[in-house]
C-alpha cells in the first residue's frame, strides 16, 4: 500500500492482512476478537465511550490499524470530534505524566550508580 494517507484504503488493507493472518494463526485472532468484543458484553459503558477510550489508547501506543479501526467505529457510534479531542487530550495528560514518573526512575538509577550500587 503506498498511499497511507487514504484511511479506508488502510482499513481494508488491514482487514485483508489480518484475514490473511488468521489462517496462520485462527486462534490468535480469534481471541484478540474476543478480547475487543469482552467489553461490550459487560455494557457497563456505551459504544462511544468504548471507541473514545479505543482512539485514546490507540495514539498512546501508536497502532494506526487500531486508529483506523476504531476511528470509523467512533464516526459509527456517534463520537464528536470534540469528544475525540478530549479524549486525545487526557491520553496527552496521562502520556506526560508517565513521562514525569519515569523521569524519577531515571534519576533514582543515576544517584544508585553514582553511589556504586
Amino acid at each position: 500500500m503506498s498511499d497511507w494517507a487514504d484511511w479506508g484504503a488502510r482499513r481494508e488493507h488491514l482487514g485483508k492482512a489480518i484475514g490473511g493472518y488468521a489462517q496462520l494463526s485462527p486462534a490468535t485472532v480469534e481471541s484478540v476478537l474476543a478480547l475487543n468484543a469482552a467489553g461490550e458484553k459487560t455494557n457497563h459503558l456505551d459504544a462511544k465511550t468504548r471507541e473514545l477510550i479505543a482512539l485514546a489508547v490507540a495514539a498512546t501506543t501508536r497502532c494506526d490499524g487500531c486508529i483506523t479501526i476504531h476511528a470509523a467505529e467512533a464516526v459509527k457510534a456517534g463520537a464528536t470530534r470534540d469528544e475525540i479531542g478530549e479524549a486525545l487530550s487526557v491520553a496527552i495528560a496521562l502520556n506526560a505524566g508517565a513521562a514525569l514518573v519515569y523521569s524519577t526512575r531515571v534519576l533514582d538509577a543515576f544517584d544508585a550508580v553514582k553511589k556504586g550500587e
